[in-house]
Parts: C-alpha cells; sequence; structure tokens
C-alpha cells in the first residue's frame, strides 16, 4: 500500500466518491408505473434513536389491511431490526385523493399508554414506496438553504394547552403523502422518484352516521373545500375514546432521475475533505519519520556492521544488531498470537473486499440489509485465509499440534462475540424489541460459523502446515540473551499507549460520522472517503509498529512479537474511550437497557478494530525485522 504513488491513488478513490451518490444497484431494474397503477405502500419499524430498541410497526394499534403479511428479509435486515409488513394505505398513480379514512379505532387504557411510551421516548414510523423511505422534509432557517429530509415521522407529539401545566400527549392521525414522478416524453411511463409526508393531529367529527370508509367527515371534506392544513384541533390520546386515522395523497412531476432519487438521503458534508487532509497530514509526519529511519538511521547501522572487521570491534558496538541471536526467539503463548494474527487477517480480508464492493455502488442502500449481509458472508468464506495465515505462524514457531490453534481460531474471537451478542440479545428479548434475533436466524449464525467457517479455518490451516516452515534470517542462540534496564518511555504500557494514538487520532473524525450513521439512524454511503481513511490507518499502523519497533531493538529488547501487535491495538481503547464520549455528549438515550446495547455493541466493535489494527502492525513488524536483520553479515 505505501509504493502507490498517493496522487494516483487520490484520483481514484475521488473518481469513485463521486460516481457513488448517482450509481445505483447494478442489476435492480426500476419500476415503471401508469396512470392509475396500484401503489403499496409498506412499513417498516418504529425507532428512535433515544432508546435505539426498534419495534414492530403493528407493536402499536394503528390500522391494518385485512390480511398482515411480511416481505422476504435478508440477514441483514433481521440483524437491524428491520420488520417490513403490507398496510393499508393504497395509491393509484397519478391519481390524488383527499380526505381517504384508514380505519376508526378505540383505544384501551393499556393501548394509550403504549402510544404516551412511544411518543416520550420520540419514536418514528418508517414507510416505503417503491423501496423509498418515507421522509418528512423540513424547512432550514437559510431560505435559500435545500430542506433537510428527516427519516420517519413521529408517532405524535406532547405539549399543553394555552393556559395549563399539564402535559397532554397528541397522536398524528392525518399524513398528508407526495408522491413525486419522473416521466418520460415519450411515453406515458412514469417512475417514483421522492416520497414524503407530512402529518398532522386532528380531531376528526363524523359527518352523520358513521358509515366506515364511506363516512363524510367535518374535520375534513374535500366537497367543502375543508381540508387539513394544521393542527390546531389535535387528537389527544385518551382510553376508550375513538381516534379517525385519513390521509391525503397528492403526486407532483419532478425533474429528479431515477438514477439519482437518493441523492437527498445521501449527502455528503463538506467538512468530510478535511477531515480526509488532516489523516493525510498524520500519514506524511510518520512517512517523514519512517523515512529517516530507513534512509538514514538504518542505512548507517547497516553499512557500519558491515564494515566491523574484528571481534574486538563488534564486541563494543551496541544496538539491534546485538539481537540477532535472539530477535527471532518464539514469544510466550505463540500459538495466542498466531490465532489473533489469523483472526486480523480474515477481518483485513472481510473489510477490504468489502469496501471494495461498495465503492464500485453494488451496496446501495436500497438493498437494505446488503452491507452487514455480504460482511458476514464475506468473514465467513474469509476464515480459509484465517487459517492458512494462522498455521504458517504457528509452523514458524516451531509448532506442531496445528489442528489444536485451528480450533482456537475457530473459537476465540467468534466466541467472545457471539457471548456479547446473545446477551445482549437476551435483552432485547426481555423488552419484546423487534431488534431480537429469532432463534432461527440464531441457528443461521452458528450454522455459518460451525457449518461453513471451522471447515474453511481448518482447510486453510492443513494447507498452510503443509507449505515449508518460514525461515528466519539469522540463528537463534539456545541461551536468551540478558535483557538491559529500558528507560521509562521504553516500558510496554507507556510505548503502547503512546502507539495507539496516531492510529486512533488518523480516524477518529471519520469515526464521528460512523457513529452517527449508526445511532442517529442515517444513511452512510461515502465508501470512497471510507476507503481512503482505510488506507490511512493501515500505513498509519505499520508506520508507527516500525518506529516504535525500531526504538525497542536499539535498547537491546528483542520482546517485540506480542509489542507489535498490541501496540497498534491499543487504539482500540482510545476508540472506546471515544465511544464512551459521544454516549454521553451526542446521544440522549435514557434507558439502562439502551446504554448496555450501546455500550456492548461498541465493545465488540473495538474488540475488532484491536485485531484488525494489530495484525496490521504485527505485518509490518514482522517484515521490517526481516529486512533489516538479512541486510547485515552474521557471522
Amino acid at each position: 500500500m505505501a509504493t502507490t504513488h498517493p496522487a494516483l491513488l487520490f484520483l481514484l478513490v475521488l473518481a469513485c466518491t463521486g460516481a457513488a451518490s448517482g450509481f445505483y444497484l447494478p442489476g435492480v431494474a426500476p419500476a415503471d408505473f401508469r396512470k392509475n397503477d396500484l401503489l403499496a405502500v409498506k412499513v417498516n419499524q418504529l425507532s428512535s434513536v433515544k432508546t435505539q430498541l426498534p419495534y414492530s410497526y403493528y407493536s402499536l394499534p394503528f390500522c391494518r389491511p385485512d390480511t398482515i403479511s411480511s416481505s422476504a428479509e435478508n440477514l441483514g435486515q433481521v440483524l437491524r431490526g428491520d420488520r417490513i409488513w403490507n398496510s393499508p394505505y393504497l395509491f393509484e398513480m397519478m391519481e390524488p385523493k383527499l380526505c381517504q379514512i384508514t380505519c376508526k379505532i378505540v383505544l384501551t387504557e393499556q393501548e394509550a399508554n403504549d402510544i404516551k411510551e412511544k411518543i416520550e421516548d420520540e419514536y418514528r414510523v418508517n414507510m416505503i414506496l417503491d423501496n423509498l423511505p418515507m421522509v418528512v422534509p423540513i424547512t432550514m432557517l437559510d431560505r435559500n438553504a435545500p430542506p433537510y429530509y428527516q427519516q420517519g415521522v413521529h408517532v405524535g407529539v406532547k405539549g399543553m394547552y394555552a393556559g395549563s401545566k399539564d402535559v397532554m400527549y397528541f397522536i398524528y392521525n392525518h399524513y398528508s403523502f407526495l408522491v413525486k414522478y419522473n416521466k418520460e416524453a415519450q411515453t406515458d411511463l412514469a417512475r417514483i422518484v421522492a416520497f414524503e409526508v407530512k402529518p398532522y393531529s386532528v380531531k376528526h367529527e363524523p359527518d352523520g352516521d358513521w358509515k366506515g370508509n364511506a363516512t363524510r367527515l367535518k374535520t375534513c371534506n374535500p366537497h367543502s373545500g375543508h381540508l387539513v392544513r394544521n393542527s390546531d384541533g389535535p387528537q389527544q390520546i385518551e382510553a376508550n375514546k375513538e381516534i379517525i386515522f385519513t390521509y391525503d395523497v397528492n403526486f407532483e412531476e419532478s425533474d429528479i432521475k431515477w438514477a439519482s432519487r437518493w441523492d437527498t438521503y445521501l449527502r455528503t458534508r463538506d467538512d468530510h475533505w478535511f477531515i480526509i487532509v488532516n489523516s493525510l497530514t498524520t500519514v506524511l509526519f510518520l512517512s517523514v519519520m519512517v523515512a529517516m529511519i530507513m534512509l538514514r538511521t538504518l542505512y548507517r547501522d547497516i553499512s557500519k556492521y558491515n564494515q566491523l572487521e574484528s571481534q574486538e570491534e563488534a564486541q563494543e558496538e551496541s544496538g539491534w544488531k546485538l539481537l540477532h541471536g535472539d530477535v527471532f526467539r518464539p514469544p510466550v503463548n505463540a500459538d495466542l498470537l498466531c490465532v489473533y494474527v489469523g483472526t486480523g487477517v480474515q477481518f483485513f480480508g472481510m473489510f477490504l473486499v468489502t469496501l471494495l464492493i461498495a465503492i464500485l455502488g453494488l451496496l446501495s442502500p436500497s438493498n437494505r440489509g446488503g452491507f452487514m449481509t455480504a460482511m458476514l458472508l464475506l468473514w465467513v468464506f474469509m476464515g480459509l485465509f484465517a487459517g492458512y495465515s494462522t498455521a504458517r505462524l504457528y509452523k514458524m514457531f516451531g509448532g506442531l499440534e496445528w489442528k489444536k490453534v485451528a480450533i482456537k481460531t475457530v473459537l476465540v474471537f467468534p466466541g467472545v462475540v457471539f457471548v456479547i451478542f446473545f446477551a445482549l440479545n437476551m435483552l432485547l428479548w426481555g423488552v419484546k424489541s423487534s431488534g431480537a434475533v429469532p432463534f432461527t436466524t440464531m441457528f443461521a449464525l452458528v450454522f455459518l460459523w460451525l457449518g461453513i467457517s471451522m471447515p474453511l479455518i481448518f482447510i486453510g490451516s492443513y494447507l498452510g502446515f503443509k507449505k515449508p516452515a518460514i525461515e528466519d534470517p539469522v540463528r537463534t542462540n539456545k541461551i536468551p540473551r540478558l535483557i538491559p534496564q529500558q528507560p521509562w518511555y521504553m516500558n510496554p504500557a507507556v510505548s503502547m499507549l503512546i502507539g495507539g494514538i496516531l492510529p486512533f487520532g488518523a480516524v477518529f473524525m471519520e469515526l464521528f460520522f460512523i457513529l452517527t450513521t449508526i445511532w442517529l439512524h442515517q444513511f452512510y454511503y461515502i465508501f470512497g472517503f471510507l476507503f481512503l481513511v482505510f488506507v490511512i490507518l493501515i500505513v498509519t499502523c505499520a508506520e508507527i509498529t516500525i518506529v516504535l519497533c525500531y526504538f525497542q531493538l536499539c535498547n537491546e529488547d528483542y520482546k517485540w512479537w506480542w509489542r507489535s501487535y498490541l501496540t497498534p491495538g491499543s487504539s482500540a481503547l482510545y476508540l472506546f474511550l471515544y465511544a464512551t464520549f459521544y454516549f454521553f455528549t451526542k446521544l440522549q438515550i435514557t434507558k439502562a437497557v439502551s446504554g448496555v446495547l450501546y455500550f456492548g455493541y461498541m465493545l465488540i466493535a473495538s474488540y475488532a478494530f484491536f485485531v484488525l489494527t494489530g495484525t496490521i502492525g504485527f505485518y509490518a513488524c514482522f517484515w521490517f525485522t526481516r529486512l533489516i536483520y538479512s541486510s547485515v553479515k552474521i557471522d
């Protein structure tokens, strides 16, 4: 990665980033509609940024169709908590309808309390039309600025009547839908390019006897010109009181092309370039340091060592060359180090391939759950490389029991993650959230892990162990060398904590956008930027590990194996600390269950980041030590 021309890489990623917003999932044909074609609105989960606990739409007493049926869901959708159902909202293309009655309900005490609780927790209703999420346009204070689009509409609102101090809860029971379409000039075919809604709370009054959906309303009657324009007479939530749900739907022709209809959801903030420049500055600083070490110090050291002629001169020398008989001595717990390195290779392959697929536009946001599904499947199939790299390293350390280390590769990281994930899922089951993974999906995850990933790890381990062992460039002495007392700044804990700052610093600003996307329920689609940040992370981890490894060897400390892994891996600690800071400063989570979920998932993310960055640093240091010790003459 470090030898790639930076300008070429930058231009390539820039081109991919610019194309990402207008690029649509290949192979998905647009749906064409004619006038009066039926448009079926689907409903998704109820979501809240305040609790992070999704619930099924029909967990509240909303209007229901005659038969409720669910749409097919992929693995990623289930893990995200998406539950997509049909709804009673049926439109006819280009046929505006006003004051349509959806249903009338009478709330029980429990149902009224449930709705009040969801309003208190700021839950939103999510709907989908032609695979487009429903949004609420919010006008900005700057009239010239484009509107901000809020995904989903709040269940209701709480407030007080003038002169009263009692808090009341009001439900949004009237939706004014706007469907925008782009029409072809040559034909009468149209494609849906936007799905917007404005919610209102209206206490409807029937005009005469109740006749079902054919009932006329005093509060919303297109014949008398009385339409819902505001929420001046809101519908309060009370037990044993009826609520009438209504909607309008209007159609508007738009210049937005079908291929660009997601652009409003995927707007990129202008300060993203500042983030990239900040990260590149960090990399440039480190690269200069590495270049100085490689081109000046190391070149001088190697030349000097190779020119030593007498044994007396060699004995007077100090520095990293004196460690040639110990530098490749196998570390303690070598099998565990092999396991973590192999797992890191698995992560690296998964993340790299996923990003490349995403940059090419193959993981469109219209393919809900596609990104998570791709990551899971790639993780499973990358088990082959995990087993191979684990076995190769294990054999180099002189290990013989490759099956045992393969089993550890299967169990150590995925086992810890599965235990945490299962515990969090039990919490979701306890609060009856739709985010709880069903038993069948849990079984599918276990099957992917033990039924597919495990055999691939064993195959990779078998192939890796069959290969000849990697030979060290220098011979290892039988008696270990004594390590002199180290200065305080070379203490393992100190150097590891220092080494983790720069990798974290290179990505933490992008991390803010990723956390915002996940926990504030927004779309993330700037994979070109993310790929560039990933490259910066690789270079930063490699360079800081090489620098600190060189300092360690110069101080005649040859125990670099684990430290080369833990130094960049300590950036995961900073990631978790930043996630804690983000929780208390940016989120409004108040429920204990939601807090446990947040920190549980961020613990998994930090653990994965530790494995990824540690493996990058380990291989960089491994390459560096082999390079320098193969460049000197050893008697």
